[in-house]
């Protein structure tokens, strides 16, 4: 028996205060959705497709229906598919603190088994989303009875308020980087330009680097180091091609209204102004999985219902936000395993 084994009463007692602050959390934030109109629901696990982004993972299983013929079914790793037809069913606002699954992660923020606080709000632009994030950082800083968040050695104040910085302004404050020279007008990219900027930044570019490839590259080691020091980042207006779930920036068809909620370097949240047009959808679907097969050799299938459903979808904004990630920042746990009720061996 090791006493790094989670359920070992010594580590147990370790963890245990974390674990009363999670459960305290969860708790708050239930009521503050009550209190603002929403409501919890309880979405399956089990989904016709586990999402069509081209490196999302998901987990496979088997049904076996009563005739004895299996089908291949999937662990979502988001409830966002399964949300959006209640939307387009006719829901208002609804949220949903569900465990979600992803393959081929797993490391001190990564688990393949988490939490996920996922919400919709009809009728409202994306912006508020992002104010509803700090206040639930806010409210998680107040129940770990901190007044900032901590990941290593990097700190960030909940309180404070927010720096709200576009993806094309990020990248030449932090890499001297002019993304837009390498999108269309349409929202198309370049490979070339990007590619060049990339090399002259130290970064190895393989011949069959995407523009999306080399775009995270630079975000990752360029970007995200610097975002949510001090305080929060909401890292907005992603280009087009980066938001498969997002609806255009208006007035701009090379950005879309996506975002993203740093804290100590730590991405807590992502956001869209939803895209509820099912022939633009069902084509980046394609796209992603075509991209998936061409990396992994395997694609997951479209969620016909959804597509079916996204008509009947009014505009709308959602987010999904990392629980656990939330709960470790607040109580400046050092892994995520540390705020998890029973990590995987």
């Amino acid at each position: 028996m090791s006493n790094k084994s989670w359920w070992h009463p010594s580590r147990h007692a370790d963890r245990r205060p974390l674990l009363l602050a999670r459960a305290r959390m969860a708790t708050q934030l239930r009521l503050w959705f009550g209190e603002q109109d929403f409501l919890e629901i309880d979405p399956t696990a089990l989904a016709a497709s586990p999402g069509n982004e081209a490196h999302l993972h998901g987990f496979a299983t088997e049904a076996i229906g009563n005739d004895g013929e299996a089908q291949t079914l999937y662990l979502h790793t988001s409830p966002e598919f399964a949300m959006k037809k209640l939307l387009a069913a006719g829901e208002q606002r609804i949220f949903a603190l569900t465990h979600v699954w992803r393959n081929r992660e797993r490391g001190p923020r990564h688990h393949p088994e988490f939490t996920m606080l996922e919400w919709y709000r009809v009728g409202e632009p994306y912006t508020q989303l992002m104010a509803d994030c700090l206040h639930l950082m806010q409210m998680a800083a107040t129940i770990a009875g901190s007044r900032e968040f901590r990941w290593g050695e990097a700190l960030c104040n909940p309180f404070e308020p927010p720096e709200r910085l576009g993806v094309v302004e990020a990248l030449k404050r932090y890499a001297d980087i002019d993304l837009m020279t390498s999108i269309n007008a349409d929202g198309t990219t370049e490979v070339a330009p990007l590619a060049a900027r990339a090399r002259a930044k130290g970064l190895r570019v393989a011949p069959d680097d995407t523009w999306s490839d080399l775009l995270s590259a630079l975000l990752v080691t360029h970007v995200e180091p610097h975002l949510g020091m001090g305080r929060p980042t909401i890292l907005d207006r992603y280009p087009a091609s980066e938001a498969a779930l997002a609806r255009r920036l208006p007035g701009d068809a090379r950005l879309a209204e996506r975002f993203e909620l740093y804290a100590c370097g730590v991405e807590l949240a992502n956001g869209f102004g939803e895209l509820t047009d099912p022939v633009e959808q069902r084509k980046r679907f394609l796209a992603e999985m075509d991209e998936k097969e061409r990396v992994y050799g395997e694609r997951y299938p479209l969620d016909e219902d959804l597509l079916e459903a996204l008509p009947l979808m009014p505009p709308t904004s959602g987010v999904a936000l990392g629980f656990d990630r939330l709960v470790m920042l607040a109580t400046h746990a050092p892994r995520i395993d540390d705020v998890i009720w029973t990590p995987m061996a």
